[in-house]
């Protein structure tokens, strides 16, 4: 007899590693109800060594004995690898993507399901540590009930909101689902900053990575805006005021906001 699964996963990446880790980790479900396909052998491994549920290579095993589907595949590939198991899917099936830049009406119109039901989401790394934030819509034919179903599973990631106009989500992917990057990187650049003024590589890298976790956690903590802290911080003629001064010199706060726009660009560009 088939096993029916709660969940499954097409494409067994990072950012799936992550949601299946959550919903584990808050015991959602449990791992005999979820199943997990990537054509890559130690993902695949991965999964089952890891979270002890079923893996396969094949997708349509996982489409045909899965209620809830989560489409975690690079988004050039999504056509081609759907079109392999469209015939498999029900009209009681709930497709859920994390795709970029993919829109509920592409994939509804991959699938004969007159009402095929799809959610978008863009989850993004620190869903790892159950530190994630997901941005969710639902496509025209979800209903609330499947918004609730998905929320519940990037929740036990850590948070989610609901974005009611789909167009928005371009703008989720460079802020969210692309943000966690743009912080790595600057303390990539803080760190090295300590190091070339004369700190050790294991000091400055403690130094840096502890300065950020303390302000975010601060930030969301008390409440207060970033530039209200940011002030709390800057002293008129101080090292920090000297510090910002270089910043706005370089323009600093302009090639972030011209990154974001790459990203939303490249994810628009992505749906096309």
């Amino acid at each position: 007899m088939t096993t029916q699964y709660e969940i499954g996963v097409i494409g067994a990446g990072n950012a799936a590693e992550g949601i299946v880790h959550g919903i584990l980790r808050n015991t959602i479900l449990f791992a005999d109800r979820i199943i997990a396909s990537d054509p890559v052998e130690q993902r695949r491994r991965l999964f089952a060594d890891r979270f002890n549920v079923e893996v396969t290579d094949d997708n349509r095993h996982v489409a045909a004995n899965s209620d809830i589907l989560i489409l975690a595949v690079k988004p050039q590939q999504f056509v081609d690898v759907c079109k392999a198991f469209a015939d498999v899917i029900r009209d009681d099936h709930l497709i859920v993507s994390i795709m970029a830049g993919v829109s509920t009406a592409a994939i509804e119109a991959l699938f004969d399901v007159p009402r095929m039901r799809v959610i978008r989401a863009m989850p993004n790394l620190p869903i790892h540590v159950g530190a994630g934030m997901a941005g969710l819509c639902k496509g025209r034919h979800a209903k609330e009930v499947d918004l609730l179903r998905a929320q519940r599973i990037f929740d036990a990631g850590g948070r989610s909101i609901v974005i009611n106009d789909e167009a928005m989500m371009d703008a989720v992917t460079a802020v969210s689902g692309s943000g966690p990057a743009y912080f790595y990187f600057f303390v990539e650049a803080l760190t090295a900053a300590g190091e070339k003024a004369g700190l050790s590589s294991q000091h400055a890298d403690i130094l840096a990575k502890q300065a950020c976790f303390g302000a975010a956690r601060m930030m969301l903590e008390s409440g207060e805006s970033p530039r209200v802290l940011r002030d709390k911080v800057t002293s008129a003629g101080g090292t920090t005021q000297a510090a910002l001064d270089s910043m706005a010199e370089s323009h600093v706060g302009e090639c972030i906001q011209n990154a974001v726009d790459a990203a939303y660009r490249r994810s628009r560009d992505l749906g096309r």
